[in-house]
């Protein structure tokens, strides 16, 4: 526009076409810092959220008990559960050991039967490389669904023994070598003329020492920080054993007298191994195997192998250190070849109408093997009696579990009620 023209323009019309001539021209980033953060209360990526979840008081539980239940919240990270923390450690060892080769195509393989594989996917897109998933085919659908949008290559396998070539584990670990030998291509990497090696990584959650870390460097020391170091005791479930044995290696030696519990579902082994000191499951009987190995709707929990992170739990060395001082008149000496103070076997019922009871009463919508992990507060709670501080981790929400756990019907067509009790003498 003319300058001759500007000057006959209204006051008002004259500032509305600065404004518009002002927003029309390119911005210039030549003067523009890179890097330089605006705040300290700014993360640099997503990564950087994962950990340092809240702890709450489930109110419901802690008066009908007469006791003090602390939750940790640890479906608050940003990945949606506890296994956002051994992703992110596991990956990062990797780095720092050089076992993911710079310069390479790198691929995450991992076998889970979710939450692990939803962590990976986030931490491993946020570092630039590719993520391939082998999950049972048994799982809750949303869980699949969930990865592939994320972006993730996902191979479904059939439910089977960690002895079988075809268990979801096997198959990960057989995956990570074929990606790197180049006789395997995957749909979330693009197709390139790149002449870049290929660098396949296997997680191996269940045995990678790197879990465990993640529990004992960082979740224990929270709980700690956190409860100030006044609790009674913990109960959490297990398959991986990571986060039972960081927290209870990380806690016992801090807190004297600190119980520490496992939470078991029907079907897995760990509770006898505990208790009794023999890796038996009452379903693996001769003829009483429905399914595969684990029998029950809980995902994410349970199993009938030790692996290398929840054998620490039954080192003896370990054993005498983190029993020294347990004067329950209860114990027997079976119970000392191992660092926990018991376990429980939960009912599937049990488990499905404790989350029902914390939607509730308490607005907590939790995952099935968080409810789990709940109704074996109510046992711990019952044995120590009135006044004692117990917690718990609330691992996932109900969010992955809409098409089985949280579905009332399909429930109802296997058997279980989906009802809400009324109160706990249901537990």
């Amino acid at each position: 526009m003319h300058q001759s023209t500007l000057l006959l323009l209204p006051t008002a019309s004259l500032a509305l076409w600065l404004l518009y001539r002002s927003i029309k021209q390119k911005p210039s980033f030549t003067t523009a810092k890179k890097e330089t953060p605006i705040s300290d209360q700014i993360h640099q990526d997503i990564t950087e959220l994962i950990g340092n979840t809240p702890i709450i008081r489930i109110k419901s539980l802690s008066s009908l008990l007469s006791c003090n239940i602390l939750a940790k919240v640890e479906y608050l990270n940003p990945g949606g559960s506890a296994k956002d923390r051994v992703a992110l450690q596991i990956i990062q060892d990797a780095e720092d050991q050089l076992k993911l080769t710079p310069g390479s195509d790198i691929c995450i393989f991992e076998g889970t039967s979710g939450s692990t594989g939803i962590s990976m996917c986030m931490v491993a897109h946020a570092k630039g490389y590719h993520s391939y998933i082998v999950m049972p085919n048994d799982v809750a659908s949303e869980k699949r669904l969930l990865l592939e949008r994320m972006g993730a290559t996902v191979e479904l396998v059939k439910p089977c023994s960690i002895v079988d070539p075809g268990n979801f584990v096997r198959v990960a670990e057989r995956r990570a070598k074929e990606y790197t030998e180049g006789s395997l291509e995957i749909s979330s990497q693009p197709k390139t003329s790149s002449k870049k090696p290929r660098c396949g990584y296997f997680m191996n959650q269940f045995e990678n020492p790197s879990n465990l870390k993640a529990h004992y460097n960082h979740t224990g020391p929270e709980i700690y920080a956190q409860t100030g170091g006044k609790l009674d005791a913990i109960v959490h479930g297990s398959a991986t054993g990571g986060t039972l044995a960081g927290m209870t290696l990380y806690l016992k030696p801090k807190i004297p007298n600190l119980k520490v519990y496992l939470a078991d579902p029907p079907g897995s082994g760990l509770a006898n191994k505990v208790n009794y000191n023999v890796m038996y499951s009452e379903s693996e009987k001769e003829g009483k195997r429905r399914r595969h190995q684990i029998d029950t709707i809980v995902e994410g929990v349970g199993l009938n192998r030790l692996t290398k992170n929840f054998s620490l739990l039954f080192d003896r060395n370990e054993v005498k250190k983190l029993r020294k001082g347990d004067s329950e008149v209860s114990l027997s000496t079976r119970m000392l070849t191992t660092a926990l103070n018991g376990a429980f076997v939960i009912p599937d019922q049990k488990t499905i109408w404790m989350s029902r009871w914390l939607m509730k009463h308490d607005g907590l919508f939790v995952g099935s093997s968080s409810a789990l992990n709940c109704v074996a507060v109510i046992e711990i709670a019952r044995i120590l009696g009135p006044g004692c501080t117990i917690l718990t981790i609330l691992c996932d929400s109900g969010q992955r579990h809409l098409t089985k756990f949280w579905n009332n019907e399909w429930l109802q067509k296997n058997g279980f009620d989906s009802d809400t009790p009324e109160d706990l003498s249901v537990f």
